[in-house]
């Protein structure tokens, strides 16, 4: 055996040792977050949607001391789940406010259909249905990321339910495929989802969700991901997960802001880059996308009334990388 072949197997033979190290590092969930344990108690609200059985997980979480009457309805991000607003609703409920923090269909702690027509339109009723269970009528609701994209649709829905709105980091305010973006078929995005791993989305949230700067406490979150990607039903996951970018990727918002009635403010942490299929786009067109510094001073003039609030130099998740400072600033807008 030649001096080459054995320094190649002995890389071969680091490398997987690499990988399976990686691999058992990683806990596995279940196809509905079996196994990932939520700050507070996690219920499922049943019921039928599109002929086929669903449930739906939330955390309602009462006030702490004294009630102030009112409801937010927190709604998350693509990779992110009802658990990551953590932070904000101990904050919230310190201060009195009921909090309702659901996981939408295709995610997290809730059902994985096998076959499910997405659309902004059937997840906001979805929502709005849970909260008429709950016997709550009107709420603040609060979206981050593609939750943004959420709330924006559920506001225009429903704008006597809603006694404010607040979009964190929104997706959705630029139209990707407008501007050239090449198109990838829910097949493509299956092909591309079931590649996830733990290395791929702890350095897509360092760059693009934390600037840079990496806290121990994100690595819960990581976990969290790459557990359930990778889990007993990481295909159907992964099916999910790719009719749910089809459904970002075609239903844009950004041309309906100025049809909104209820009091928007817009929370921007300015150094966010986030845009959908930006890494298939032409160089020319990627360098055009996601510049949040500019597109929250473009999106605010479009909201009748509408008011921005920037963190400079903060990420797409400002409620994770400085929740402190975040909440300070949420609990000021709901309050008015």
């Amino acid at each position: 055996m030649s001096r080459f072949v054995k320094y190649l197997l002995i890389a071969i033979t680091c490398f997987l040792g690499s990988f399976q190290t990686a691999m058992a590092a990683t806990p596995l969930y279940g196809p509905q977050l079996q196994g990932f344990t939520y700050p507070y108690p996690l219920h499922h609200y049943s019921f039928t949607s599109q002929g086929t059985p669903l449930a739906m997980g939330y955390m309602d979480i009462a006030p702490q001391g004294g009630a102030n009457g009112k409801t937010a309805v927190l709604l998350h991000g693509k990779n992110f789940c009802a658990a990551t607003w953590e932070d904000t609703i101990k904050a919230l409920t310190q201060q009195g406010y009921r909090v309702i923090a659901p996981d939408q269909i295709g995610f997290c702690t809730s059902s994985k259909p096998d076959h499910y027509q997405y659309s902004f339109q059937q997840l906001a009723a979805n929502t709005n249905a849970l909260l008429r269970s709950l016997g709550i009528a009107k709420a603040m609701v609060v979206g981050h990321s593609t939750g943004g994209m959420l709330a924006t649709r559920y506001a225009l829905m429903y704008p006597a339910e809603v006694q404010r709105l607040v979009l964190v980091n929104p997706i959705g305010l630029e139209d990707w495929k407008a501007l050239g973006v090449p198109y990838r078929t829910p097949d493509q995005w299956y092909e591309r989802e079931l590649k996830t791993s733990a290395a791929g989305i702890r350095q897509y949230e360092l760059t693009t969700y934390y600037v840079g700067h990496w806290k121990p406490a994100y690595d819960r979150w990581v976990d969290m991901l790459a557990g359930l990607n990778q889990g007993p039903g990481h295909k159907l996951v992964a099916w999910n997960s790719a009719l749910i970018y089809d459904m970002i990727f075609t239903q844009p918002v950004v041309y309906e802001f100025k049809d909104l009635q209820v009091p928007t403010t817009l929370i921007i942490g300015t150094a966010d880059t986030t845009a959908i299929g930006s890494d298939i786009a032409p160089a020319s067109v990627k360098a055009a996308l996601g510049h949040y510094d500019r597109l929250g001073k473009e999106t605010v003039k479009r909201i009748p009334g509408g008011e921005l609030i920037e963190f400079a130099g903060l990420g797409h998740a400002p409620q994770m990388e400085e929740p402190e400072r975040f909440n300070q600033t949420l609990l000021r807008v709901l309050d008015r």
